[in-house]
């Protein structure tokens, strides 16, 4: 699992699951979304994501947990939703991205609809 589509779906389901806002939101990212390198992403979403990743990285770490564990420990529920959200929010993005990239097959006047070899009656 190398694409970030694939990291932003695993992670949603994280956040869809059982437990706390705050426990679902530290596991989606750092098991998920924490590896995503930025240049993996669209130039569209690369200051988002790296507001996000500020956003989940801004509180030392103590006592040896990690930075990702305290930022979201600081966070109120409401900043943890919102963070959720914004998870939520950029894999949209980046699903309606990749979509629009890829080739649309020509369905028009001047265009027939292909069929495929398999449909065709063959005599």
């Amino acid at each position: 699992m190398t694409h970030p589509v694939d990291r932003f779906r695993a992670a949603l389901l994280v956040l869809a699951g059982h437990g706390h806002i705050k426990q679902r939101l530290t596991k989606c990212y750092e098991e998920y979304l924490s590896v995503i390198d930025d240049d993996d992403l669209p130039i569209a979403l690369k200051q988002t994501f790296a507001d996000l990743r500020q956003c989940m990285q801004s509180v030392a770490p103590l006592n040896g947990e990690s930075a990702v564990c305290a930022s979201v420990r600081k966070m109120s529920p409401a900043d943890a939703s919102e963070c959720a959200g914004e998870i939520v929010r950029l894999f949209g993005e980046l699903c309606r991205m990749r979509d629009d990239g890829q080739a649309k097959m020509p369905i028009g006047e001047d265009q027939p609809a292909r069929v495929p070899p398999f449909l065709i009656k063959s005599v």
